[in-house]
């Protein structure tokens, strides 16, 4: 039996008002994979993610996350009344990393991670403790899980924040330009953790413009302008020449030097 993808995503639109953001979106992010979105600013990649954290609710379209189809129109053009229980249900198996940490300034780093497992899913002190100091151990923190915020760096904070969302035990993760507000030192220790994450096989969807870890870690790379899906495939396929025009006028300004080597 076919295992289904962990998220698909099928003539998805999302308007504000009379301005159209994504426009019949199709996209599905295989079990397992690793799917990464890019393109220029403002083409509706954040709009995207958050529409499959259902933090957004679609103009039209479907969403499906494992056995749960969410419809966002019915065929008469109405909106479809959602129950927040499916609502709820679908969120429940998605985990998200936006791009600020959002921490808990009084919190340690083991009170920031362990807090939504005492709220959310009732656990025991002692319990969500151990299953937060475990995830903080997975994303290299364990010696700092007594600090708070403020005696983080940036990385270390986003590298809570990744702890937090794993430690709901999520289908699916999230991630919203995780290292878009971190100095470039600290970038890779973030990016290394998500690597980790893609070889346990975590099914990830994710924006970036880290071009070479795009590169080296993406099973399908999707290029996104003006809310809809111009180029998608392998980043072989995407990043091969001849390139569709407007994926080369994009990758002139954001590769490095390193990132050009793996995009040839």
């Amino acid at each position: 039996m076919t295992t289904p993808p962990a998220i698909r995503i099928e003539g998805l639109v999302k308007r504000f008002g009379a301005v159209t953001v994504l426009d019949g979106i199709d996209l599905a992010v295989p079990t397992g994979e690793v799917t990464c979105l890019i393109g220029p600013s403002g083409s509706g990649k954040s709009t995207l993610l958050r529409c499959a954290a259902l933090l957004e609710v679609p103009s039209e379209g479907s969403i499906t996350i494992g056995d749960r189809r969410l419809d966002f129109r019915t065929e008469s053009g109405r909106p479809a009344k959602l129950r927040h229980a499916d609502i709820r249900a679908a969120r429940s198996s998605i985990g998200m990393v936006f791009q600020q940490f959002n921490l808990w300034p009084h919190m340690t780093a083991l009170g920031n991670v362990a807090e939504a497992l005492r709220t959310v899913r009732r656990l025991p002190r002692q319990e969500a403790d151990a299953r937060a100091a475990a995830q903080l151990e997975r994303v290299g923190l364990a010696a700092r899980a007594g600090h708070y915020p403020a005696q983080l760096s940036g990385g270390q904070q986003q590298r809570v924040a990744i702890a937090r969302a794993l430690a709901l035990e999520p289908k699916l993760m999230l991630f919203d330009e995780p290292t878009s507000s971190l100095d470039p030192e600290l970038t890779g220790e973030v990016l290394n953790v998500m690597r980790a994450l893609a070889a346990d096989g975590m099914s990830m969807m994710v924006v970036s413009h880290e071009i070479g870890f795009v590169a080296s870690v993406a099973s399908k790379v999707v290029f996104l302008d003006h809310g809809r899906v111009v180029v998608s495939g392998t980043p072989r396929e995407v990043f091969a020449r001849p390139r569709h025009p407007r994926v080369t006028q994009f990758l002139e300004t954001h590769v490095d030097h390193a990132a050009s080597l793996l995009i040839g």
